[in-house]
């Protein structure tokens, strides 16, 4: 089961599904007799992700010249922001030597557009964004990276949200 069930609760400790959709998605999903944990799942709200990537817009349209080349488009700015504030997948490789690690960081870097990569010695780490898609990261998390990644920003061009706020 990938998305949350809808029920209703009755009650005396009794829940049920909210319509008959919902029932047979149940039937489906479950074994009658076994025991299942219940977590209550908050939906995120259109209007914040909305407004997150509207914000992200703006802050990536007074970017100076100088950082535009490491942040071409808003796309470039939150994944790597993303990854800046630890919203991110690490793999580690171990190469036989340094001129070994160049090449196969070379060899990487068609993998993402927006991968980070680098190279220590021997060892070459490459990060990936977490998705902030509805699918991939909950309420609490996408509010949590939303603010990280607007504070990171922000610090970033030397903003302070207070005066933003203000205007």
């Amino acid at each position: 089961m990938t998305s949350p069930l809808v029920y209703r609760y009755d009650g005396d400790g009794v829940f049920s599904a909210a319509t008959p959709y919902w029932a047979r998605k149940a039937d489906d999903a479950f074994v009658v007799g076994e025991t299942y944990k219940l977590a209550e799942h908050q939906d995120r709200s259109g209007a914040s992700h909305n407004a997150y990537f509207a914000r992200l817009s703006e802050l990536w349209q007074s970017l100076p010249d100088d950082l535009l080349t490491e942040y071409p488009n808003v796309e470039s700015l939150r994944k790597r922001a993303l990854i800046r504030c630890g919203y991110a997948t690490e793999r580690t490789f171990v190469a036989s030597s340094k001129a070994e690690a160049q090449r196969l960081a070379a060899f990487l870097r068609p993998e993402d557009d927006y991968s980070i990569i680098l190279v220590k010695e021997c060892v070459v780490r490459i990060f990936n964004a977490a998705s902030q898609s509805y699918r991939a990261m909950g309420r609490a998390d996408f509010e949590a990276s939303k603010t990280r990644v607007l504070e990171f920003v922000e610090n970033l061009l030397g903003v302070s949200p207070a005066l933003e706020a203000a205007e």
